[in-house]
């Protein structure tokens, strides 16, 4: 039994757009990347600033845990970003230092679970609204970066609602 097979002539207008389109998908890739690099950075970040405050074991523990998810996340994100050979993307220097300044400005007037509560609610929900904006910018991202963006997404909601019974 033979098998028949077709060969196709691709022609270099074809062949050019072709090209384009993967170019496009590798670098809303590697842009969806960014954001999400940056994003976990900044989540790690804020964590690790209100840790030493909190004082109920369990709440600790719950960051504690949020914490090492965002690590696993920034390890796989690290290791697409290296693919493509990018060095990835860190949070903005001023919205890191304005989230810094409202951290500490609020537990110097109330250092409580409560506040810890409200200040991670907060940035939970910016990120949860970036990471849709960027999810919905960069459509052409291939889906291993998509799906990233989404268990970000999630983690970010989990810990908001994991948090409530402290606000």
């Amino acid at each position: 039994m033979y098998k028949s097979f077709r060969y196709y002539y691709l022609s270099p207008e074809h062949n050019n757009s072709m090209k384009g389109g993967i170019i496009m998908i590798e670098q809303d890739t590697i842009k969806l990347l960014r954001e999400c690099d940056a994003g976990v950075k900044m989540g790690v970040a804020s964590i690790d600033d209100v840790l030493p405050h909190v004082q109920s074991a369990k709440f600790e523990k719950i960051l504690t845990d949020c914490k090492d998810e965002h690590d696993k996340l920034n390890t796989e994100i690290q290791q697409l970003l290296d693919k493509y050979h990018d060095e990835g993307k860190d949070p903005n220097p001023i919205a890191k230092g304005m989230s810094w300044m409202k951290t500490n400005f609020k537990l110097g007037v109330e250092e409580s679970d409560n506040t810890i509560a409200n200040l991670m609610t907060d940035g939970c929900n910016m990120g949860v609204k970036s990471l849709n904006m960027y999810l919905n910018k960069y459509k052409a991202a291939d889906e291993v970066s998509k799906d990233i963006t989404k268990r970000l997404i999630n983690l970010e909601e989990k810990l908001a609602v994991d948090i409530r019974g402290y606000l």
